[in-house]
């Protein structure tokens, strides 16, 4: 996939790293993550805010395998959003993690959050993918739109990989007559 060119900037930016930026006229840019973050900074009044860029980081999972995790710091108003997440090509895909913090807070000390996080993820599995089936009844994961489905299938993601709706349900009837409990959770919270 090719690299996208920031409105603003004009530098040329893998899609991760880029935002669509709309105004109150419903006109839509598309502006890198330091042009989007310069421009809620000034609308904002944080003559202060340093833009960081992270470098990615390689993690280990609980079966030794290993994943490269890449980062996008948002500025939202008086918040900011620290994601990481892998990439398949240059989208990403896989496991995707969030922390919200206050505009002022410490980049760094969020940063070593939410790689606690991203590890305690990586320190157990949810799904045995070779025999398919759910280890200890419980399922961890995010939910996406499944785009190879007419209408609007989810799609689950799990141990950081594709789930189809219907091979949860599979999953799931090993356990016919149990009870679950279904709990949905903003992407920065921890579960």
């Amino acid at each position: 996939m090719a690299h996208e060119r920031c409105e603003q900037c004009g530098n040329q930016t893998p899609p991760w790293d880029t935002i669509h930026c709309g105004s109150g006229d419903g006109h839509y840019e598309l502006l890198c993550t330091s042009c989007f973050n310069a421009r809620i900074a000034e609308s904002a009044g944080f003559t202060d805010f340093e833009n960081v860029r992270l470098d990615p980081i390689q993690l280990i999972d609980c079966e030794g395998d290993a994943h490269q995790f890449h980062f996008q710091l948002r500025l939202l108003g008086a918040r900011i959003a620290l994601d990481g997440f892998e990439l398949q090509g240059e989208l990403p895909a896989g496991y995707r993690f969030q922390l919200i913090g206050e505009a002022d807070d410490d980049v760094f000390v969020l940063l070593g959050r939410l790689i606690e996080k991203i590890r305690r993820a990586l320190s157990f599995r949810h799904v045995d993918f070779r025999e398919r089936r759910i280890i200890d009844s419980m399922v961890r994961g995010r939910i996406e739109w499944d785009e190879s489905q007419p209408g609007h299938l989810p799609l689950v993601v799990v141990d950081g990989k594709e789930v189809l709706w219907d091979d949860l349900g599979r999953m799931l009837m090993s356990m016919e007559g149990w009870q679950f409990r279904l709990e949905i959770a903003d992407p920065s919270d921890e579960l």
